[in-house]
């Protein structure tokens, strides 16, 4: 009851103008910010910061985190209409939902990914309303081995589930997590696989990467291409429904990409880009018809979507309940609470009682809000592919350098961004998948970080890192995953010469 007392008063500090005005500035600029490739909320919020101070504590946070899930969402429009994520998060969303678009049913992807967002979104705002301090205990009770254990499951998932040869999606996540530990070592301050160039001595950034891979490697392999594509019609509502059966599909895998979200968004460190590869990866895993996915299933759309905006809703409680940012996203809003005064923590619930059912019912408000200003907005976005290639793919390299170049101001970010491009295509042309690269790349330094720790911590005993339940757990069923494709083959030889 008191709960309910308490959302109750903060839909009340919600729905004043200013801050409904706001709520809906920090949506709207969310989303056109995840929609430009390379760009993002961290982008955005870092941009917008000065402004807060002149806001009301309630009205800035509510802006902030708006930009932060409206951006979120915004990312996979561009991934779904061109093959280009707006953020790291959506490039898995790009493997599906672009085939969908090549189709002619980008407006039935992009209408099942807003449908998916806000359905995932509300219920991660549910968990986080009645679980947060429970969540944020769970959380907690994670250590180093545990976490490897659970990335270690992830590729493992995303290498078992890839088209075509398992070997190459194996190999394909092994130089992810090559690419990942370019740069300096962060525990002895060994530089690793830089090349004697020094703008590699900070690593490879996650954008950078995702832009080469996909929009770089889509524009390559499509540049052969004339005219204009399929989608000149004019969209109705009626257009944008997926059929019944696709209807029935997709609620098992946007329930539970929602869940496995909002697990791994409270968890510090993982956030909605793994969330969104790991959905795809299990969806794959429990289809009885894995073939269908990379053709255009819509699984393959609202999976990633659910878990991907789950993830950004509870992503806040690690950050407001115990002031551990997971992201450097969540650092920004973080450090806007800071300005404001407001020390982030356990009694944040309890001392800034206000601001906290504020944030929770402005969530709520939001992802409403996402949803209103989006279904209307298909037609427009789908009024993209009516562009002819020769147009259309400058603009994309122009928004892509762009991109990337604005997050460091380094011109050798366009460079890279070019190369890896290159190296796009050839993965494309030679059967390797960019999405367990990419998997490998963003769990490969995590990994490494949680394995050095759990073995300090177990001085050198390799055991430790199956001591725990969770990690057991995770272990075995990584090994599992690894095992069976060589199994089955076997099986499948052993078959084949008695026949």
């Amino acid at each position: 009851m008191e709960m309910l007392l308490n959302l109750a008063g903060g839909f009340a500090t919600v729905i004043t103008p200013e801050n409904l005005f706001y709520c809906f500035l920090g949506v709207a600029l969310g989303t056109f910010i995840g929609v430009l490739p390379g760009l993002g909320a961290m982008l955005g919020i870092s941009l917008l910061l000065p402004v807060t101070y002149y806001l009301t504590p309630e009205a800035a946070i509510i802006m902030l985190a708006g930009i932060y899930y409206g951006g979120e969402y915004g990312g996979s429009i561009s991934a779904i209409l061109i093959n280009v994520p707006g953020t790291p998060a959506s490039a898995v969303t790009s493997i599906d939902g672009n085939r969908m678009a090549r189709q002619g049913r980008a407006a039935v992807a992009l209408f099942s990914a807003a449908v998916a967002s806000f359905i995932a979104g509300s219920i991660g705002i549910a968990l986080m309303t009645l679980f947060a301090p429970a969540i944020a205990r769970f959380a907690l009770t994670f250590n180093s081995a545990d976490y490897f254990a659970v990335m270690l499951l992830g590729l493992a998932a995303s290498a078992s589930v890839a088209r075509g040869s398992a070997l190459k999606a194996v190999v394909a996540v092994v130089f992810g997590v090559l690419f990942g530990t370019i740069g300096t070592d962060v525990s002895t301050g060994v530089q690793r696989y830089t090349l004697g160039y020094p703008e590699l001595i900070g690593g490879i950034g996650l954008v950078v990467l995702a832009m080469g891979l996909f929009g770089m490697a889509e524009v390559t392999s499509s540049a052969g291409r004339i005219g204009s594509r399929r989608g000149a019609q004019r969209i109705r509502l009626r257009d944008m429904l997926p059929a019944r059966a696709e209807v029935i599909r997709s609620v098992l895998p946007v329930l539970r990409g929602s869940a496995l979200g909002s697990v791994l968004g409270a968890l510090p460190g993982t956030g909605p880009t793994i969330a969104s590869f790991m959905a795809y990866s299990l969806e794959k895993k429990v289809a009885r018809q894995p073939e269908r996915f990379g053709q255009g299933a819509i699984e393959g759309v609202v999976a990633p979507e659910s878990a991907n905006n789950a993830a950004a809703q509870t992503a806040f409680i690690p950050t407001l309940t115990l002031g551990i940012p997971g992201t450097a996203t969540m650092a920004l809003i973080l450090g806007a609470l800071m300005i404001h005064g407001i020390p982030p923590g356990p009694e944040l619930t309890t001392r800034n009682a206000d601001l906290f059912w504020a944030l929770i019912a402005s969530f709520w408000i939001g992802n409403l809000f996402l949803l209103i200003l989006n279904i209307p907005l298909v037609g427009l976005w789908v009024k993209l592919l009516h562009i002819p290639y020769r147009l259309l793919f400058p603009a994309i390299i122009c928004l892509i350098c762009v991109g990337v170049y604005s997050i460091s101001l380094n011109p050798f970010d366009i460079f890279l961004v070019l190369i890896i491009g290159l190296m796009g295509y050839g993965m494309r042309v030679s059967g390797f998948e960019a999405a367990p690269f990419l998997m490998g790349f963003i769990l490969g330094p995590l990994m490494e970080e949680n394995l050095r720790r759990a073995l300090q911590l177990g001085r050198g005993d390799p055991a430790v890192l199956v001591q725990g339940p969770i990690a057991a757990i995770c272990v075995a069923l990584a090994l599992l995953l690894l095992v069976m494709p060589v199994l089955s083959h076997l099986l499948r030889l052993v078959r084949g010469a008695r026949g």
